[in-house]
């Protein structure tokens, strides 16, 4: 190479050097020549593995299991056999992580544990209700299990991945099947007749002990599924929805989806009074309102009545729902404050946590005035499920602000998982707690009071609340536990479609019997205690004297 002094204009004076380095990488723009770009390098491409391992016979074995199980136990309701169907999708889970070299972290078996314990709520209680929410936040706890990661996007995009491995785990499991058999030909002859032997023999000599005895034909009928010919659509429904859940579970324990490459781009920061002053104006009016509602705690309610013109339970009814939405628009406001709220030196960073500190111990006032509203409310009307549910929503919302709190002393790190594991421990209290044996206790409680019930709304609940309307008298008692004792006649599925809450209702209702009639509840079964706001059917109060 010659060497020389360099003439005039060949080399970039230093500040265009400057710009090149900031422009390109490597300081210089790319030869029109150059190859371009990987296609699809964008964050959709970070976010995706590299390809899994091959299918291992074990997690093929499990996909299978968990197929087979779900078509033989759900078609009869949902109780333990959700157990029994997930524990084989589990394993499908593990194998496929083992064999893709991925370990066993401490918050991975955080989730598993709090999945396994959230599928325990639908084997315990009847209500469909809290059964449903266990299970939802149990996919979503699972989904935590399966991607890792610790920050907002893994928390609230984790699920997403589940239907993103139902797609490209069936084109893998089928090219784990197809390679397995293409290498092991021989040896599915010997497997195949082994199995057609052992069933053909359980078949034969079970309808024969069946024939020869009634008492064992009772214990095979209630052990086996009741499978005919007509449920075989539905059978099938059952083992697809068993299969492809299980084929999502284990591509996404082989390759999740990496989460927490997905960077969320802090905001612009604002001037410190282009965010205070509006936060501060909102203290001042949260405080305002606080001092109002720690007046009517020690000065009395028949005063504020007296000022309002309002009826007791139009005061409660009135402030709750506004109160709940105050709560969730406060924590919107704190996330939009954290994200575009300086926090370059030290003063700037005092002021953020002194304004929202005082928002969050002025949201707890709200949150602690809203739950006494409430009380009111059903001291007025009577507990109901829907009541029952925004009150306990408003319980966690109250614990996410306490949480918040924390994070501002002790770090935002924990805080997503912090938040998530509230999420499910509340919906496992929540089911636990048993939801409609609450309100049947609450209301008979009032009965006995007052001698106000809701007999058709009673009526409506699951066999949970069957224990609590066994207390009350004649003929409420009949009346309110007929619809469920007919409810639990006609559904008598097997023993792992049926939770503890129906057999210890059955065995109760078997005991004491029904003493009435339909036709000697008609006259009990009109509402004559209900909140007419609730239920759309006008604005007028049954309570209207103050």
């Amino acid at each position: 190479m010659a060497t020389g002094p360099v003439p005039p204009g060949a080399y970039p004076p230093p500040h265009q050097r400057a710009m090149a380095a900031t422009a390109w990488p490597g300081g210089r723009p790319p030869h029109p020549w150059a190859p371009p770009a990987p296609p699809g390098d964008n964050w959709l491409t970070r976010l995706r593995p590299a390809a899994p391992a091959q299918v291992t016979a074990a997690t093929l074995c499990a996909v299978l299991a968990t197929a087979v199980l779900s078509a033989l136990l759900l078609g009869e309701g949902i109780g333990l056999n959700l157990m029994i169907v997930a524990a084989p999708a589990v394993l499908a889970a593990a194998f496929a992580a083992r064999a893709a070299g991925r370990r066993l972290r401490p918050w991975t078996l955080v989730w598993a544990i709090g999945g396994g314990a959230l599928l325990a709520v639908p084997a315990l209680r009847d209500a469909g209700w809290p059964t449903f929410l266990a299970i939802v936040t149990a996919l979503g706890v699972t989904a935590l299990a399966l991607h890792g990661g610790r920050g907002w996007p893994s928390v609230l995009l984790a699920p997403l991945g589940l239907f993103d491995s139902l797609g490209s785990g069936t084109g893998w499991i089928w090219r784990g099947v197809r390679d397995r058999a293409e290498g092991s030909r021989g040896r599915w002859g010997p497997v195949v007749r082994t199995v057609g032997a052992a069933v053909a023999l359980l078949v034969v000599f079970g309808a024969l002990f069946a024939g020869a005895d009634a008492a064992f034909a009772d214990l095979l009928g209630s052990l086996m599924p009741d499978i005919s010919l007509e449920q075989a659509p539905w059978r099938l429904s059952l083992f697809l929805l068993g299969l492809f859940g299980a084929v999502a579970l284990a591509r996404t324990a082989a390759a999740p989806l990496r989460w927490d490459r997905l960077t969320i781009r802090p905001g612009r920061a604002r001037a410190r009074l282009e965010w205070a002053l509006p936060l501060i104006v909102l203290n001042l009016l949260f405080a305002a309102f606080n001092a109002v509602q720690l007046a009517v705690l020690f000065g009395g309610y028949d005063k504020v009545l007296e000022e309002t013109d309002l009826t007791y339970s139009e005061y409660a009814r009135q402030g709750f729902w506004q109160l709940l939405m105050a709560t969730l628009l406060t924590l919107v406001v704190i996330g939009l404050a954290l994200r575009w709220a300086p926090r370059a030196d030290a003063r700037d960073r005092t002021l953020v946590r002194a304004v929202l500190g005082t928002l969050c111990v002025l949201t707890l006032v709200v949150v602690a005035s809203a739950l006494r509203r409430m009380d009111l409310y059903v001291d007025a009307y009577g507990l109901t499920r829907l009541r029952i549910s925004v009150t306990a929503m408003e319980i966690w919302l109250g614990l996410v602000i306490l949480l918040i709190m924390a994070a501002g002393i002790f770090g935002a790190r924990l805080l997503p998982r912090a938040v998530a594991v509230s999420a499910a421990a509340g919906v496992l209290a929540f089911g636990l707690a048993s939801p409609d044996a609450l309100v049947a206790e609450r209301n008979v409680e009032r009965f006995s009071s007052s001698e106000k019930i809701d007999i058709s709304y009673l009526a409506g609940l699951s066999a949970d609340a069957v224990p609590a309307l066994d207390r009350l008298p004649e003929p409420q008692r009949s009346c309110a536990l007929l619809d469920i004792e007919a409810r639990l006649r006609d559904d008598d599925g097997g023993w792992y479609a049926t939770s503890w809450s129906e057999a210890r209702a059955r065995t109760l209702l078997a005991e004491r019997g029904i003493e009435r009639t339909p036709a000697e509840c008609g006259a009990l079964t009109g509402a004559d205690d209900y909140d007419p706001y609730e239920r759309g059917e006008g604005t007028g109060d049954p309570y209207g004297a103050p």
